[in-house]
């Protein structure tokens, strides 16, 4: 965000390395396989981050637990978005607005992470149906 590629991608690779570690130890820690997808979408290694990610849903559905479950699709969308996998990122969005920990207006209209979904009518169609709801948290 700060315009410093180089310092973010050095950041990103250490953090890579600690996160791996983590995921090392128990791989079946769907939180910790997200966050290492997350990090992967940030370093380029697209194929990696969307597998990393679609495990993560496996291990932790929403189904099984409404808030963690949640939390993770929430980051597979990011995963998506952030790895050029508009449509993909749209189904986890209309998923998402559909359950009570899902996504909220105020974080899908201004946090940066959707940046990447910015003026895609998709996109805008999902932030305008949040308006009218009420945020449940």
């Amino acid at each position: 965000m700060k315009g410093d590629s180089t310092g973010a991608r050095a950041a990103f690779s250490a953090a890579r390395l600690q996160q791996e570690q983590v995921v090392s130890a128990d791989p079946n820690d769907g939180s910790a396989l997200c966050f290492l997808g997350l990090i992967d979408a940030s370093l380029g290694r697209k194929e990696e981050a969307l597998e990393q990610a679609r495990r993560a849903v496996e291990l932790l559905p929403v189904t099984k637990d409404a808030l963690d479950g949640a939390e993770i699709l929430y980051f597979y969308a990011v995963i998506c978005a952030w790895t050029g996998e508009s449509d993909l990122a749209m189904e986890q969005l209309k998923i998402l607005t559909k359950i009570p920990a899902g996504v909220s207006y105020g974080e899908i209209r201004l946090d940066p992470f959707w940046d990447p979904l910015r003026g895609d009518p998709r996109f805008e169609q999902i932030v305008a149906s949040l308006t009218s709801k009420p945020d449940p948290r």
